[in-house]
């Protein structure tokens, strides 16, 4: 099975410069508990459906399933998500021989810049750009799943 192994930061800069593609993301949650989050989303032009476990200790480890689907199947499957849509554009950002995905929240998250950075070990050294802030890996109000029931507007 697929393990996904990434760590994610807040944004404190201007990254923008540096980013090489922009894609507009929607998505919803059939489930949104933590031991299994069942999500679908409309990336661009394409239409995925994902399940991810719980993660370890550290936040940092835990297994993905994704499949794409049709961009109509999702479009359906919105229809009967819990709650809360997630709407953002992700940002590709190259540092070193790896790539930033940093997403810029809309709606709800409006004001909200994260960045993850996908690795192939915890412990794997990386480049930290100068516009990464402090370090959110593992707490859990960061996660979309999250974010879509507690929303970055009700923080403050």
């Amino acid at each position: 099975m697929a393990q996904e192994i990434e760590r994610k930061f807040l944004v404190a800069g201007d990254f923008k410069p540096e980013v090489t593609k922009a894609t507009r993301i929607t998505q919803g949650y059939l489930s949104s508990i933590p031991e299994r989050t069942v999500r679908v989303r409309v990336k661009g032009d394409k239409g995925y459906i994902t399940i991810k476990g719980i993660g370890n200790e550290s936040g940092a480890n835990r297994f993905e399933w994704e499949k794409e689907i049709p961009v109509e199947d999702v479009q359906s499957l919105l229809k009967i998500c819990e709650p809360g849509v997630i709407d953002k554009t992700r940002y590709l950002v190259p540092a070193g021989k790896h790539t930033f995905e940093v997403d810029e929240f809309y709606g709800d998250n409006d004001g909200l810049t994260v960045a993850e950075v996908e690795l192939s070990s915890e412990n794997e050294e990386f480049i930290k750009p100068a516009w990464l802030g402090k370090e959110v890996t593992g707490d859990v109000k960061y996660y979309n799943s999250m974010l879509m029931k507690n929303p970055y507007k009700n923080w403050k």
